[in-house]
């Protein structure tokens, strides 16, 4: 995020439409940040990072309401259809906000439609990740091992349709393995079997596996970008471990629901923004293996767009489903 980016979104914000006459006291009680995935996620992680910021920016409680399932596509409706008075605030990310639609199918509403950009939060790498006792310890060895494996493989992601789910159906179809595909509700649970052995490996986003990775509860094996991350540059790519053109990018973002008061909008991107670009919090970030993005909500709504220009193509070549 360069000066002039700074700059640009510092005059949008002063820019801003002013609130009504009903809204000029927002907020006057607590707002809630839904989390459409479990508690331990890097949706879940990420809120939490931010939630305080903006009570001390506002003077009332941000409080974070977990509401997993249909991967992430439940508590995405519920922000979709619920009232535009800036009081539920949807913390959503590239898996339910554009993959889960794309391989779903219609879900009564369009996020393109249904929402409104705030603001970015982060870019999360996604990662491959084992159990140690799986007996790999790059992806080449689990290449070798799947294939030997006459009873099949397995791997776990946060839910069907989302970047977990993606980046392992993409893994599959580029190195042609015989995986089956096991869903849950949200990175946090996938995280404990993956570490109690029940499944041996998963695709993970950095933010949830790293402190397992760290204490040697599970072995990260690469990350599924085009290039290796900065925060954790050791870490080798799945692409130059000989998986070719293999690439899943991640993120996190605010979002109301369509209808909101563009000067409410404008006042919390604007508060999110000035938090992401604090040092304390971007350390905090960094430290578990997340960018901050700064983005207006008029840039956030543009890149939402282009994730699904780019990626409905990508999921109807893999014939991705929504049932696997």
């Amino acid at each position: 995020m360069n000066r002039r980016h700074v700059l640009t979104i510092a005059a949008a914000t002063l820019a801003a439409p002013r609130l009504s006459l009903a809204q000029d006291n927002w907020p006057n009680r607590p707002v809630t940040l839904l989390v459409p995935f479990a508690a331990g996620g890097s949706n879940d992680v990420v809120a939490r990072f931010i939630a305080p910021a903006l009570e001390q920016k506002f003077g009332q409680p941000f409080v974070i309401d977990n509401r997993p399932g249909g991967g992430g596509s439940l508590g995405m409706g519920m922000v979709a259809r619920g009232r535009p008075d800036g009081q539920t605030l949807l913390i959503s990310s590239a898996s339910n906000h554009v993959f889960h639609p794309l391989v779903s199918g219609d879900l009564g509403y369009d996020p393109r439609e249904a929402l409104v950009g705030v603001a970015m939060l982060t870019d999360v790498p996604t990662v491959l990740a084992a159990n140690p006792r799986a007996g790999v310890s790059t992806v080449q060895e689990l290449i070798a091992k799947v294939r030997a494996t006459r009873d099949g493989f397995s791997f776990g992601s946060s839910g069907v349709g989302t970047s977990n789910h993606l980046a392992g159906e993409l893994f599959r179809m580029r190195t042609r393995l015989d995986l089956t595909h096991v869903p849950y509700r949200g990175g946090g649970p996938a995280l404990t079997d993956l570490v109690a052995g029940t499944i041996p490996i998963a695709f993970m986003n950095l933010p949830t596996v790293a402190p397992a990775a760290e204490d040697g509860r599970v072995k990260i094996l690469g990350v599924c970008t085009g290039q290796r991350v900065s925060v954790r540059p050791e870490l080798p790519t799945v692409t130059e471990q000989g998986v070719p053109d293999f690439a899943v990018r991640s993120w996190t973002g605010i979002f109301a629901p369509r209808g909101t008061s563009p000067a409410i909008v404008a006042r919390v991107g604007a508060a999110v923004n000035e938090a992401l670009a604090a040092p304390a919090l971007t350390a905090r970030l960094t430290a578990i293996g997340a960018e901050p993005i700064l983005m207006t909500p008029a840039e956030t709504d543009a890149f939402v767009r282009q994730e699904f220009d780019r990626w409905a193509p990508v999921v109807r070549a893999a014939n991705i489903s929504a049932n696997g």
